[in-house]
C-alpha cells in the first residue's frame, strides 16, 4: 500500500543534505514509515524484554539499512515483517552490547549519527560509546520532514480512520441521555470503533463535561456519576487504520439548549471555520492558531480557550508542526492537522469541536463531513 522503498529514498537525500552519516530509529512510527514495521499497542505499564533496547533500525544515505531486534519481538511481535535489509536477532543469553557494538561499526560511520527520539537512554549510551558522543545528534526531525506532507495514499487512510470516528459518533449520540455515566460511554466510544474497524483507539478515550473538580469526567472519581438534563457532554477519541490516526470531538447537549449555550458555541464555530480558513500554504503555523483564536478573543471569551488550536496528526495522534503560538513552521499543501478550539466556562458549560484539515490552495479542507451544528438528545 505504501512506497517504503520511495521514502528510505527521499530519506537519504535529506541525509546528505544534513551531513548525516547514520540514523538510529527505535520501534516507532518514524520506523514503521520507512520499513513497514507495525507498531505494537501501547500499554499502559512498560512491556520489555531481555536486550529491548537494541531494538531499532540504522539508515544509511548509501547502502540498505540494518536491523536489530530481541529475539522476543521478532517472534511474537514483528513475526511476519520482512525486512528490507539485514535483519540481526538478539537472543536472549547473548551479549547484547557487544553485538550492537559490531553491527555499528561494521556501518563505518565516519561523520554525523542521528538518533530518534523514541530510542532507550542505554542505545544512546553504547552508540555513543561506539562512534564517540561528540558524533550524536537529534534525527527525529529528518524523517518528520518527510511525514508532515502526506501522500494521496496516507489521506487516504486517514480519511478512512475519521470516517470510523463519524460513524462511533453517530452510534454514540442516541446514548447521551440523563443517568448514563461518563465511563459507559467511554465504554460505548470505544466498542463502536473497533466494531467499525479501528485497530485501536488512537490515544486515551476522553468523554467530560468540564475542567471543573465536580465536572462528570471519565478519567477522574465523576465518572460513575449519572449523566443530568441540561448539560453539555464532550467527547474526543481517534481511530487507527492502516497505521494511521483520526482525533475527532464533538459536544452533544443532553436536553434543549439554552440560548448562552447556541450563542457560545456559535463562537466556538466561527474559530474553528476562520482556523480552517486561514490554514493556506505559506501562513505560519502560529499564524493559523492566531486566527482561530481570534473570533473567541473578540466576544470576550479568550481566557477560556486554553489551548492551542491543534497539532499535525498522521501516523502519530500529535506530529509536528504544532498549530500553536510558538511554532513558526510554514505549512506546505498536504500537511493535516487538527483544528479543535474549545470554550470551557467554569460553573457553567464547555463546549468543543475537532476535525482534520488538510492545507490546498484554497484552505483548510476537512477530511470528514459529520455536521458542526450543535447536537442534543
Amino acid at each position: 500500500m505504501f512506497d517504503h522503498a520511495e521514502r528510505r529514498r527521499r530519506l537519504s537525500e535529506r541525509m546528505r543534505e544534513e551531513g548525516v552519516d547514520l540514523l538510529f530509529l527505535g520501534l516507532s512510527a518514524d520506523l514503521e514509515y520507512l520499513s513497514g514495521a507495525e507498531r505494537g499497542i501501547p500499554n499502559f505499564g512498560e512491556s520489555s524484554y531481555a536486550h529491548g533496547w537494541v531494538a531499532g533500525g540504522f539508515f544509511r544515505p548509501d547502502g540498505d539499512p540494518v536491523f536489530v531486534l530481541p529475539r522476543m519481538a521478532r517472534r511474537f511481535e514483528l513475526s511476519q515483517w520482512e525486512a528490507p535489509g539485514e535483519l540481526v536477532v538478539v537472543n536472549e543469553t547473548d551479549d547484547g552490547p557487544a553485538i550492537f557494538e559490531r553491527v555499528v561499526r561494521g556501518l563505518n560511520s565516519n561523520a554525523a549519527v542521528a538518533v530518534g527520539n523514541r530510542v532507550w537512554a542505554e542505545a544512546v549510551l553504547n552508540l555513543g560509546r561506539s562512534v564517540g558522543f561528540e558524533k550524536l545528534q537529534t534525527g527525529s526531525q529528518l524523517v518528520n520532514e518527510l511525514r508532515r506532507v502526506k501522500s494521496p495514499e496516507e489521506l487516504d487512510a486517514m480519511s478512512r480512520a475519521v470516517d470510523v470516528a463519524e460513524k462511533t459518533m453517530a452510534a454514540v449520540t442516541p446514548k447521551v441521555v440523563p443517568g448514563v455515566t461518563m465511563a459507559e460511554l467511554n465504554e460505548e466510544v470505544e466498542h463502536q470503533l473497533l466494531a467499525h474497524g479501528s485497530r485501536t483507539p488512537s490515544f486515551a478515550t476522553h468523554t467530560f463535561t468540564g475542567m471543573d473538580p465536580d465536572s462528570l469526567d471519565a478519567t477522574r472519581e465523576t465518572a460513575h456519576e449519572p449523566l443530568r438534563e441540561g448539560t453539555a457532554v464532550m467527547f474526543d477519541f481517534g481511530a487507527v487504520v492502516d497505521g494511521y490516526c483520526s482525533d475527532f470531538g464533538r459536544t452533544i447537549y443532553c436536553g434543549e439548549p439554552p440560548a448562552d449555550v447556541r450563542e457560545v458555541y456559535a463562537v466556538m464555530l466561527a474559530a474553528q471555520e476562520a482556523g480552517r480558513d486561514a490554514s493556506v500554504p505559506g501562513a505560519l503555523a502560529r499564524e493559523v492558531n492566531a486566527a482561530c483564536r481570534a473570533p473567541i478573543e473578540e466576544a470576550g471569551l479568550g481566557e477560556y480557550f486554553g489551548h492551542r488550536m491543534g497539532h499535525g496528526i498522521g501516523m502519530d495522534i500529535h506530529e509536528k508542526p504544532f498549530i500553536s503560538a510558538e511554532d513558526e513552521t510554514p505549512l506546505e499543501p498536504g500537511m493535516t492537522f487538527t483544528d479543535e478550539p474549545s470554550i470551557i466556562l467554569p460553573g457553567r458549560f464547555s463546549v468543543r469541536i475537532e476535525d482534520i484539515v488538510v492545507c490546498e490552495d484554497s484552505g483548510g479542507r476537512k477530511l470528514g463531513s459529520y455536521p458542526a451544528e450543535l447536537a442534543n438528545t
